[in-house]
């Protein structure tokens, strides 16, 4: 008699896969990208993309902490879920505590104050991987949008025709800047200023695509695979851009220049240990790194 073999005994794959997540993710260190942030391309300038779950029994409603803003989301995690790493339970508490009374101005400047200084702690002991690259390069963004032209987004305005509003993003995964122009013809010769100000790096275009009546432009800088390029990113960056607002708008560029040579450019990431190379720096407040899911 012919026995069965386990392949041939076993039900349909499909059965064997749920759909769904079981891992409880209450004090996973997150990060959620613009899939989250549908309304604002590039986010918003005080958050950095990097958040830490207050109350994560289901994933697909994850509330969270953003660690720049120290502002609440609400995360649907099912479809994309990258955990940088885990904190403790004291830490949650803390956490907890400086959020529910931080109505108060000086807990939520406490609040924000620590969440960033997390945030810092856990870039450095991760270093420069695939998976923070895209927070690292936005925290760099951010401190360019701050200085070039503060408001709610990250992103750089820049008049570029009278009565014409081309809007800057950056796409983190790509390591591309966005150029967005709204209207027909208001992005004329703009790919042409664009191979200038950046010194010939590739130049794309696309027209109006799913209802969006802007003309885009694309300049792809390649993804940085260490951290110094990351830096030599950001630097070629600012240098276009500020090209850029000195072309189309000198009085606007007086301001700023004057401003940043007075208090100086910021510059963030050069508070990460990343930079001379030191990295799996310990933390009280963190887990065991070998509790991360990558």
């Amino acid at each position: 008699m012919q026995s069965l073999t386990a392949t041939e005994s076993r039900p349909d794959a499909l059965a064997d896969v749920p759909g769904i997540c079981d891992l409880p993710l209450t004090r996973a260190v997150v990060q959620y990208r613009d899939v989250h942030e549908l309304h604002h391309p590039g986010g918003r300038i005080r958050d950095i993309g990097l958040a830490v779950v207050m109350a994560g029994r289901f994933a697909s409603s994850a509330r969270a902490v953003d660690l720049g803003s120290a502002e609440v989301k609400y995360l649907n995690l099912t479809t994309e879920l990258v955990i940088l790493d885990w904190i403790y339970d004291p830490t949650l508490a803390h956490l907890r505590a400086l959020s529910d009374a931080r109505e108060q101005p000086s807990r939520g400047e406490q609040l924000r104050r620590y969440c960033f200084d997390l945030a810092l702690r856990v870039l450095d002991r991760r270093g420069f991987t695939p998976l923070t690259r895209p927070i690292l390069l936005r925290i760099g963004f951010r401190d360019l949008c701050k200085d070039l032209d503060l408001h709610e987004d990250t992103v750089v305005r820049i008049v570029t025709a009278p009565g014409v509003i081309t809007r800057v993003h950056l796409d983190y995964e790509a390591n591309c800047l966005v150029f967005r122009t709204p209207g027909r013809g208001g992005a004329h010769g703009l790919g042409k200023v664009l191979r200038e100000a950046f010194g010939g790096l590739p130049v794309g275009t696309s027209g109006p695509a799913g209802g969006d009546p802007c003309e885009i432009h694309h300049v792809r800088f390649g993804v940085p695979v260490t951290f110094q390029e990351v830096l030599g990113s950001l630097r070629v960056m600012r240098r276009g851009l500020s090209r850029l607002v000195a072309r189309f708008e000198p009085e606007r560029f007086g301001t700023v220049s004057g401003l940043t040579s007075t208090f100086g450019e910021r510059a963030t990431l050069a508070r990460l240990n990343a930079g001379d190379g030191r990295f799996g720096i310990a933390s009280p407040e963190l887990g065991d790194p070998a509790m991360s899911v990558h």
